[in-house]
């Protein structure tokens, strides 16, 4: 996975419940991370640091949002158990969402089919051939369906996921956080 696809948007929910528990007077997390892979087994990112994770995906508890970092897929997309059980799991979620590359994972898994989505500008020629159902918008930030949200590429997915505590909590908490962040956010895609 590609070290940002995964950690922008973590820390994204991670500072929005901290941002939301301090509003609150200590009140519960809005947002409460699990993090799971294939086996179980710790991700190497794609510049080599291993990222230990909470579960193996077949047995981590439901969720209700999941998303799907990028980076280099080809090990995933030969892993017919995991797509079977990543399109499972987003059978069951409010949302499904992909950082970069992810697209080429949720198009695989059948979780996008022939809607608007985005990815990485360098990848939108092979993603769109691949998969020409889709509609590749490499023009934009993040594309959000309702049930599926696709953004371009690595620092992309820390404007997705402002978006996504945007739709869940408020612009108020989206703003706050990325303000606790130091990040310059837009609302628009």
């Amino acid at each position: 996975m590609e070290l940002l696809d995964f950690a922008g948007p973590y820390e994204v929910f991670t500072t929005a419940a901290r941002v939301h528990a301090r509003r609150q007077g200590g009140a519960g997390p809005r947002f409460q991370l699990i993090t799971a892979s294939a086996d179980g087994r710790p991700v190497r990112a794609r510049a080599g640091l291993a990222i230990s994770v909470d579960h193996a995906l077949a047995q981590a508890p439901a969720t209700d949002w999941l998303l799907v970092p990028g980076g280099v897929i080809d090990g995933v997309l030969a892993q017919p158990a995991t797509l079977a059980e990543l399109a499972r799991r987003a059978g069951d979620a409010a949302i499904t969402a992909s950082v970069c590359t992810g697209a080429f994972v949720l198009a695989a898994a059948g979780i996008v089919t022939d809607q608007a989505v985005t990815t990485h500008w360098e990848d939108a020629e092979d993603l769109a051939q691949r998969f020409p159902a889709l509609q590749v918008r490499p023009e934009r930030r993040w594309i959000d369906n309702g049930r599926s949200v696709t953004s371009a590429g690595i620092a992309a997915g820390i404007d997705m996921a402002l978006h996504l505590v945007a739709r869940a909590a408020g612009p108020e908490l989206a703003q706050a956080t990325a303000r606790q962040m130091d990040y310059p956010w837009s609302p628009s895609p």
